[in-house]
């Protein structure tokens, strides 16, 4: 049984997050929420409250011990990019690609 979490269209970009779902991957829930919590990456708020999502899930949808749980899957799909022209020399515009992500995390529990 396994319980998951998504996160849709945050405005961080895909690759910031990737950083930091890689220290997290296979790890017990409450190590990666330790992992989380001290890790200095702008990804890392959204993706402890992710998780405190899929934990909560797990718990009182699919009644799964919350001390038994690990991350066994989570990845991140680039969402919809936002397009944005910022001035420069001689008169002219350089596009900004503002990125946002797709984040899902799964939890299961563990044998």
């Amino acid at each position: 049984m396994e319980a998951r979490a998504t996160a849709k269209y945050l405005r961080i970009a895909p690759r910031k997050v990737q950083i930091v779902l890689d220290l997290i991957r296979n790890q017990p829930a409450n190590k990666a929420m330790a992992i989380l919590r001290h890790t200095p990456k702008a990804a890392c708020e959204p993706l402890e409250k992710l998780l405190k999502s899929a934990m909560a899930n797990a718990e009182n949808n699919f009644n799964m011990d919350a001390s038994r749980l690990y991350v066994s899957e989570c990845f991140v799909c680039p969402g919809p990019t936002l397009k944005r022209f910022r001035p420069r020399a001689q008169g002219r515009g350089m596009r900004i690609l503002k990125r946002t992500s797709h984040i899902t995390l799964v939890v299961k529990e563990a044998e």
